[in-house]
């Protein structure tokens, strides 16, 4: 009961601060890891139980998403897809205790990314830097659902600053077009953690059920919550805990 009631309290908090902030990774992975989940299937569970709330954040922004930049979303979608997978099947491939070794390490660089990813979308944009072309803006954006099918976490601020970087400039369609890849990232990785056996339902499953309602009650707070500093630096600090606590294993 207890460990069943910790998995339900990592989905809903995490799928209200992906709702809100983001960052709901450092949460629901690290609880799935003290549950005693090997990290691997952590990480492939973590990331199948943050899919329902993308899937809901995505269509929350449908009406807000049109063509930035050098590449159609066609394109997008097909340089996501062939990334996810690319990332996935390096997870697949690599041994629970590798990854072990490379957990902190990702951890680090996501709760960094996730504490300055703000301010490097808003520095790239006063940059006014010309948006890429078709090829470089097909790499970049290849590399990063690379990262985002093998390591959900930051991936929502990994984006946001790709899509500033190759020219995209309105918010809420940003927003939009992030979820929608990271709904997609989710599904193309955990449809190959699935046959790779590498899901831990019995957490996965309640997890992705808390998640959801988290979700929906973090995207009606949001419209409440004028000033997001302080949420954002709660989510750093967890993750750095996280960070600290992966290091000291």
């Amino acid at each position: 009961m207890t460990d069943f009631l910790i998995i339900v309290l990592a989905g809903f908090l995490a799928g209200a601060l992906n709702a809100v902030a983001g960052g709901g990774t450092f949460i629901t992975f690290p609880a799935l890891v003290f549950l005693g989940v090997p990290t691997i299937a952590a990480n492939a569970s973590a990331t199948l139980a943050a899919l329902p709330g993308y899937i809901g954040s995505a269509w929350a922004f449908r009406h807000d998403m049109r063509r930035e930049g050098s590449l159609s979303f066609a394109a997008i979608l097909g340089v996501s897809v062939l990334g996810g997978l690319i990332g996935a099947a390096m997870l697949i491939f690599t041994s629970d205790r590798a990854f072990t070794g490379i957990v902190p390490w990702l951890l680090l660089v996501s709760t960094l990314l996730f504490a300055v990813g703000p301010a490097l979308t808003r520095r790239l944009k006063a940059m006014g830097i010309p948006a890429a072309g078709a090829g470089v803006s097909a790499l970049v954006l290849g590399a990063v659902s690379i990262y985002g099918g093998y390591f959900n976490g930051g991936l929502g601020i990994m984006l946001l600053a790709t899509f500033g970087l190759l020219g995209h400039s309105d918010l809420h369609g940003m927003n939009g077009l992030k979820n929608v890849l990271s709904a997609v990232l989710s599904l193309t990785s955990a449809v190959a953690f699935m046959a790779a056996g590498l899901i831990a339902w019995q957490a996965a499953a309640p997890m992705a059920i808390a998640a959801t309602l988290g979700g929906y009650a973090g995207a009606r707070l949001s419209r409440r919550i004028s000033n997001l500093v302080y949420l954002r630096v709660f989510v750093v600090l967890v993750g750095l805990a996280m960070t600290v606590l992966f290091f000291l294993r």
